[in-house]
């Protein structure tokens, strides 16, 4: 029986480079060393909006590395925040693909998951939650197909709990900012993004690239869930077709395209009138003064919007990192004066915060997971989403022919 007087539990399923910060048994690379869901975590519960926090993996084995790195980056450079966790499956277990089951047998209905590994799986382990009445956050993207994601919706609305998709961009201020005045410039028109990641990741996702998932669910999603949250009601996809560059993966033995461009028919529903989005993807970026390379532009027939989300004016050089254009909005890693972490108003941290902060509201019998539809990005609210990447794929697989996508 649930404890409605004490915080809600929290497993993060998924213990590669997004929830830790550690990939091939060191600490990555990349930007996030630290992690993004793991610190975030840890760090509610430090405030009190959380009680357990638990991991589950596949490889207990890899679990005291994991703790090494994160009592490093985590307890040996914040004061006020604790790396210490529940893991699953244990460390003398070489290979246990269940072990989330585990975990999530011992938290109470009401507690919440988050799910975080590579995209194939997320349907899985998204009905498991939902069966044994708990919240889900899911990695973009949500799952990989329109079916799955409708049984999402459906085993969701039954059980009463929140199923929603993790993406951040959300709470960027200014990709915030920038939805609500789309919303006032009239019938869309047209929308290009653009976003990458550098050659080096296709070492990090080695093991899943190409084979359970693509760089175009993979960072296509982004923008597609920020097109669709700025024009959601106002116009609905229609059609897509796809094209893609290879060589670079192929030649690493990895069966990927390395770009991937989704052209995508909009329809505006009032007036009937047609919009064109393209969405590119691709991560064989060289390296940068940033990790991702990510940026939009917008135009609806009574204004248009840019925005450049790598560069915001802030420049760095050192001697040992040489020059680069820091992001504290994603997350803020560096301790402040006193020592304490002082990230939580980053929006890789507030797309966390939001979700617990709704399962505590439930947790306490404040609000219902209904009322969360349209403040999270609810399966429900997603949809289409899942409906241009799968179309997207489909095209790809039918040498660029176009998809038609369907609406009940």
């Amino acid at each position: 029986m649930a404890d409605n007087t004490q915080p809600p539990n929290a497993l993060c399923v998924g213990t590669g480079e997004y929830s830790t910060g550690y990939v091939g048994g060191q600490a990555s690379a990349s930007d996030k060393s630290a992690g993004v869901v793991g610190l975030s975590l840890f760090d509610q519960r430090a405030l009190g909006q959380l009680n357990r926090v638990l991991l589950a993996g596949t490889n207990g084995t890899k679990f005291p590395g994991i703790r090494e790195h994160l009592k490093t980056v985590i307890d040996g450079t914040y004061r006020n925040v604790s790396s210490e966790f529940e893991s699953f499956p244990s460390d003398d277990c070489a290979r246990d693909v269940t072990a989330y089951l585990t975990a999530m047998d011992s938290l109470d209905p009401g507690d919440c998951v988050l799910i975080f590994t590579p995209d194939d799986t997320h349907f899985e382990i998204a009905m498991a939650a939902i069966e044994r009445s708990l919240h889900v956050l899911v990695a973009k993207p949500i799952v990989k197909t329109v079916d799955q994601h409708r049984r999402l919706i459906d085993a969701a609305a039954a059980k009463g709990v929140i199923v929603a998709m993790e993406v951040h961009k959300r709470w960027d201020p200014i990709y915030a900012d920038a939805r609500d005045r789309i919303r006032a410039l009239g019938d869309f028109s047209f929308f290009n993004s653009y976003m990458s990641q550098p050659k080096s990741q296709l070492e990090t996702f080695r093991a899943w690239a190409g084979k359970s998932s693509d760089i175009s669910y993979y960072l296509n999603a982004h923008h597609i869930d920020f097109h669709n949250w700025s024009v959601g009601g106002l116009a609905v996809p229609v059609s897509v077709s796809a094209i893609a560059a290879t060589g670079v993966a192929h030649a690493i033995e990895i069966p990927a395209e390395d770009t991937i461009s989704l052209l995508v028919q909009w329809k505006n529903v009032a007036s009937g009138n047609l919009g064109v989005a393209i969405y590119t993807a691709s991560w064989i970026a060289p390296t940068s003064d940033v990790h991702s390379q990510q940026r939009f532009h917008y135009m609806g027939q009574d204004g248009e919007i840019q925005i450049d989300q790598a560069h915001r004016g802030y420049q760095m050089a050192t001697d040992d990192a040489g020059y680069s254009s820091p992001n504290p909005l994603f997350m803020k890693y560096r301790p402040n004066a006193e020592g304490d972490f002082a990230g939580q108003a980053g929006y890789g941290y507030q797309s966390i915060a939001a979700f617990v902060a709704a399962v505590r509201s439930i947790h306490a019998g404040k609000t219902t997971a209904a009322d969360w539809e349209h403040r999270l990005a609810s399966a429900k609210q997603t949809l289409p989403v899942t409906q241009i990447l799968e179309a997207g794929r489909k095209s790809l697989e039918v040498c660029g022919k176009t998809v038609e996508i369907e609406h009940a």
